[in-house]
């Protein structure tokens, strides 16, 4: 058995062990004429995390392949969607931790792209709650955290838009991202049709009530629906966000 199976095996026995009875739940909403599709969980009564790597260590990139490597556990998942930016070997752009290890460092100067456009942030998972940090606060304060991945922009800070988004912005894409409520709920959140950050940003903080707020990606968006029959398709992602039941 290679240090990545075993690591496996010991991940899913625990899940499996920790699995509570409840389940997250997907529907959909529209906002202003455009349709988007909400999946909550509360990492309170749920079991909420990220994948990147399979057994062997290579990426596992697909929701397939996800569902593949925690049926060994007897589990399967709620919903899943992609969680972070990610070089073209799927590598995590900033921070990025699975299972309390550190995976790569956390990047808090200004850069090129979405991901450099500060404030950008970081979701980090507990088996408490979950929560959406501005990047430098996270450097600061440096919460343990079980799960952590970093993204770019923030999409609403302490209850206030980014302050480079515009209402008229013609940049539209099909987005999506993770907000997180005074009570440690985490929503996932798509876009199913394309849509500018201003708005998308919007419908986190006026429609679900989130303070806080990350964009996870566009173009790439992908979501895992199986109450929905959702099951989207395309090139192979780099961290996966995940929500764990037990298989019938």
């Amino acid at each position: 058995m290679t240090m990545y199976a075993a690591i496996w095996t010991a991940i899913s026995l625990a899940m499996l062990a920790a699995l509570p009875a409840s389940a997250a739940g997907c529907r959909d909403l529209s906002f202003e004429s455009t349709p988007f599709t909400v999946c909550e969980a509360d990492p309170a009564t749920e079991t909420v995390r990220l994948f990147l790597n399979d057994a062997e260590g290579r990426p596992l990139g697909t929701f397939d392949n996800v569902e593949a490597a925690v049926s060994a556990g007897n589990l399967t998942l709620s919903f899943a969607m992609n969680a972070g930016m990610y070089h073209p070997d799927r590598r995590p752009v900033g921070l990025y931790v699975e299972d309390g290890q550190e995976v790569s460092r956390i990047v808090t100067r200004e850069g090129p792209g979405n991901f450099g456009l500060l404030p950008n942030g970081v979701l980090c998972l507990t088996e408490a709650r979950a929560r959406v940090l501005e990047s430098r606060a996270f450097d600061r304060e440096r919460p343990a955290c079980l799960h952590a991945s970093q993204s770019g922009p923030m999409l609403v800070i302490d209850g206030a838009l980014h302050p480079r988004f515009l209402p008229n912005s013609t940049s539209r894409f099909i987005r999506n991202g993770v907000g997180v409520d005074a009570s440690g709920r985490l929503f996932a959140v798509i876009a199913n049709r394309p849509v500018n950050f201003h708005r998308f940003a919007r419908f986190f903080r006026d429609v679900l009530k989130t303070p806080n707020a990350l964009y996870m990606d566009g173009k790439v968006s992908r979501l895992y629906a199986p109450e929905l029959d959702r099951h989207d398709i395309g090139f192979p992602m780099g961290p996966i966000l995940g929500v764990l039941k037990r298989a019938d």
